[in-house]
């Protein structure tokens, strides 16, 4: 068959099984575009209001439903302004296909238009290598069957990622004479298994631990290895703690659950992963936050604890912990296998009613006490705690939560439970404001069926409030919960920490000390959003149900706490955050006052 570039590509999505392509048109993709409204009944274009949301829509619909999308832009600002979306992405082993337009083949270095010339010719796509897993620069249509199966393989397999493919000008429009598309042949099928010794070795070490912890991270969930990850627990009766990518992997409300470990997590967590004699990592980066910025006795004793760290990726495999065994891997795949060894090597334990079973029950009632009189509380202006617990009171088990940075990421983290895995879904090690509600879109379009919620801050979603034009649009029926507390409440909140009580400064929406926000709930109306703005407690619940039920693109605005110390949620943990030497006293003082609190 003939076909021109733009179409080659075109083609081989729709093989891909590829639902979806989210993007903006422009001068330098019309082949493209040209090619998706010929084959419209087959693959359906999103048109985003900005392309960086583009990305965030095909991440959240990946973080749903595991299946990857295309993203598509035009060339220069176009494919700049994807820069955040694939940083979130690929900090996050997430995988996209994006696409963008380049400067034609025959012209490049003349300066055309949007092109970046003047050190290398046609030279934008360097500044996104960083972010993406493997790039394709393409000369010639004849290259794209091959480099779109290439990108495919690459983003799928081993640790995923997003993907780069140029699209010249001229090669979109170029035509030429190909043979069968094919691209699901070039790729394994396989998951690797980990090497059988070192798999023994780890069961074995589990096996004879007195406090065994499994850490859950977010290779569990991208591998599907959650009911792997159950078997394990429940048979050698092994607490489980997550990070906040494996958040979900395991259900929170099961006895062998302690949440959490890391600066803003949980006491729980940290006890137990602190006093744990071998610890389990399964698909875990051991990242700053998680590990209260490597402070020994924080979040882990490693040494004298012994490491079980399993990973697809090599490279992440003692880089910041030494390991007692390391086993490269898929997680799935070896969890599998270290089910298989343990249930060889001995009986399913009586765990239900063991005294490490009830010290863990013991350790999570007392974090959720500590936290109850703002999860409860009946006060104006709303606690976020309030809000939290009135969301999870309202949506069933299968509705999904996103959430972006700050004290809403930290405080759901914390504080609210889900029963089932991909219904807790936030932005992690890029920690990418601006995310959760086009992620939210894309995780609509990803579950039709589900309720989806962004719970997001004033000042996140102002940084992607355009598109709710897109949810209105497309008829995507996602309510954005946002917590407005007129500022940048997480890094006001640490400016006190660190520095003192009225150190805030350049943190708050405010005009000669007067708070300056806008009415969200009125200007999402204005876009045709349903929304409402409320005040007290008790109009969450009413106002929730009814933006559900409502089945349409909604804002629910709630004027939240913002005094320190209710503003959010709590910080059981150490980060590192230099701060000048004159004011480490009040620090300290602080965190002190904090530890003795929560002893």
């Amino acid at each position: 068959m003939r076909l021109t570039g733009a179409e080659i590509v075109a083609e081989m999505l729709i093989q891909e099984g590829v639902p979806y392509a989210i993007g903006i048109g422009g001068h330098g993709n019309l082949p493209l575009l040209e090619a998706f409204r010929q084959r419209r009944q087959r693959i359906q274009v999103i048109m985003p209001r900005h392309e960086q949301a583009a990305v965030h829509m095909a991440d959240g619909y990946y973080r749903v439903k595991g299946e990857p999308l295309a993203v598509f832009t035009s060339i220069g600002a176009g494919a700049s302004n994807t820069a955040i979306g694939l940083a979130t992405a690929y900090v996050d082993s997430i995988p996209l296909l994006l696409l963008i337009g380049e400067t034609h083949t025959y012209m490049r270095g003349v300066g055309v238009l949007q092109e970046i010339e003047r050190q290398r010719w046609s030279d934008l796509p360097r500044m996104l290598e960083p972010a993406v897993k493997r790039s394709w620069h393409i000369d010639s249509a004849i290259q794209l069957p091959r480099a779109v199966s290439q990108a495919f393989n690459a983003m799928c397999t081993g640790r995923p990622g997003p993907t780069l493919i140029t699209l010249p000008m001229d090669v979109q429009a170029a035509s030429l004479e190909v043979e069968a598309l094919d691209p699901r042949a070039r790729r394994p099928h396989d998951r690797p298994a980990g090497d059988p010794a070192a798999i023994r070795q780890a069961a074995e070490l589990l096996l004879q631990a007195k406090r065994p912890v499994i850490v859950a991270g977010g290779g569990v969930i991208l591998s599907g290895a959650e009911a792997e990850l159950l078997a394990l627990a429940e048979h050698t009766g092994a607490c489980v703690v997550s990070t906040m990518q494996g958040k979900s992997a395991f259900p929170e409300h099961h006895p062998l659950y302690a949440w959490h470990m890391g600066a803003n997590a949980t006491t729980c967590g940290n006890h137990m992963t602190v006093s744990a004699d071998v610890i389990l990592a399964v698909g875990v980066r051991f990242a700053d936050k998680a590990t209260c910025s490597y402070r020994p006795g924080e979040s882990f004793s490693i040494p004298p604890t012994k490491l079980i760290h399993v990973d697809i990726d090599p490279f992440e495999i003692g880089k910041n912990y030494p390991v007692e065994v390391g086993v490269v891997g898929d997680a799935k795949a070896v969890l599998a296998g270290v089910v298989e060894a343990v249930q060889a090597l001995t009986p399913p334990r009586a765990w239900q009613d063991s005294a490490y079973t009830r010290e863990i029950g013991e350790q999570v009632r007392a974090w959720f006490a500590s936290n109850r009189d703002l999860r409860e509380a009946d006060s104006t202006p709303v606690t976020m705690g309030r809000v939290i617990t009135e969301l999870r009171k309202v949506l069933p088990q299968n509705g999904i939560v996103l959430t972006s940075s700050g004290n809403a990421q930290a405080q759901v983290f914390q504080e609210m439970a889900f029963s089932r895995s991909r219904t807790y879904i936030s932005a992690g090690g890029f920690s990418t404001m601006g995310w959760s509600y086009p992620a939210a879109l894309g995780a609509k379009l990803a579950a039709p069926d589900a309720p989806v919620v962004a719970l997001i801050g004033d000042g996140d979603f102002l940084m992607t409030f355009q598109e709710i034009a897109t949810a209105v649009q497309y008829d995507i029926p996602v309510v954005a919960l946002v917590l407005n507390n007129q500022g940048w409440q997480a890094i006001r909140d640490l400016q006190r920490i660190a520095f003192a009580e009225d150190a805030d400064y350049a943190t708050m929406f405010e005009q000669d000390d007067r708070p300056i926000t806008p009415h969200i709930a009125n200007a999402a109306a204005a876009f045709g959003a349903y929304a409402a703005r409320i005040t007290r407690p008790d109009e969450i619940g009413p106002a929730l149900r009814d933006a559900l039920a409502a089945n349409r693109p909604a804002v629910i605005e709630v004027m939240v706490d913002a005094r320190f110390g209710t503003s959010g949620g709590q910080a059981p943990g150490w980060w590192d955050v230099p701060i000048p030497e004159a004011f480490e006293a009040h620090h300290k003082a602080y965190v002190q006052a904090r530890r003795e609190e929560r002893v």
